[in-house]
């Protein structure tokens, strides 16, 4: 008979096996017990990245606010060569910090991705531009300029903030990844530009007296007219994204040239795009003459950043 199965041995191992049954239960309750804890843990998660994602992801405006760690220390990193700042991951902070709120309360979007929009917005200020005037050329719904206003009274400077576009209801420039249609649903226009530029406390004006808030020239930057009304001073920074053709670039640095302060600071919108050959293509053909005064200080994301010198 083997020892195990005699009545015995069985008689004898019993405690042990007892012991061992008893663990066994022990152990298994513990287990249980971690899994319950886990699966309620990871609900409350779920509920968390749903509610996040809602705030953060692309749905409603196009590109989606959720850059990773690798994302936003490039970033910085490129913000700080081209600024020579200390501060630029304080500044990419705040910059993020804003887009986020202001796309949350605003009308409609920013037009770009997370890197190029946060990049702009951080290095301008810390750049230090010699006077407050500032010049958009191309404001989609305002929510950048809104956006800029904050970020340079973050650094000290009440902006005088000059804005071209036509604002006719719709972007003219065909953008293929919206089929042509802009993912918020919001019109392109001048009441959508003031809502959103109260949202910084900018007050508008036309009468070009240059006391600190906003005007708004509806049209073209090529329009004679236009040129003529917003050329009454020299500005401090000027963004140029409004035509990307080549020809339309061109022009536009023409003028800018013509009209940005010594030492100003020109801010070249999606300078290095792939979808936006013509805008490169411009930024060297301008510089390649020679008698430009516009120095490239470098790239930060897909903006290209200049000074007058």
């Amino acid at each position: 008979m083997p020892l195990l199965t005699h009545p015995l041995a069985r008689r004898a191992l019993r405690p042990f096996a007892a012991l061992v049954d008893q663990r066994v239960r022990t152990q298994t309750r513990g287990t249980s017990t971690e899994l319950a804890a886990l699966r309620a843990e990871l609900d409350v998660l779920k509920k968390q990245s749903h509610a996040v994602t809602m705030l953060l992801d692309r749905t409603g405006r196009g590109a989606h606010r959720m850059p990773s760690a690798d994302q936003i220390t490039g970033l910085v990193a490129e913000v700080a060569e081209v600024s020579g700042s200390a501060h630029a991951r304080r500044a990419v902070t705040s910059a993020f910090r804003t887009v986020v709120a202001l796309e949350a309360l605003g009308v409609g979007r920013l037009a770009g991705g997370t890197s190029n929009v946060c990049g702009k917005l951080a290095t301008i200020p810390l750049l230090a531009p010699p006077n407050p005037d500032t010049l958009e050329i191309g404001t989609l719904h305002g929510l950048f300029a809104t956006a800029l206003t904050r970020m340079l009274h973050r650094e000290g400077t009440e902006p005088r903030l000059t804005i071209v576009d036509p604002l006719i209801g719709s972007q003219l420039q065909p953008d293929a990844a919206f089929d042509n249609a802009d993912p918020t649903g919001t019109p392109v226009r001048e009441d959508v530009v003031r809502a959103n530029l109260a949202l910084a406390g900018t007050a508008l004006s036309a009468d070009g007296d240059g006391a600190p808030g906003a005007r708004i020239f509806k049209g073209f930057s090529q329009d004679e007219e236009i040129r003529a009304a917003v050329s009454d001073r020299k500005y401090g920074v000027v963004v140029v994204d409004g035509d990307h053709s080549r020809d339309g670039v061109l022009s536009d640095l023409q003028w800018v040239e013509e009209i940005v302060a010594d030492g100003g600071i020109v801010v070249l919108d999606d300078y290095g795009d792939a979808a936006w050959p013509g805008v490169r293509e411009a930024l060297e053909t301008h510089l390649a003459t020679g008698d430009s005064r516009l120095r490239l200080l470098g790239r930060v994301a897909t903006s290209a950043f200049l000074r007058r010198v």
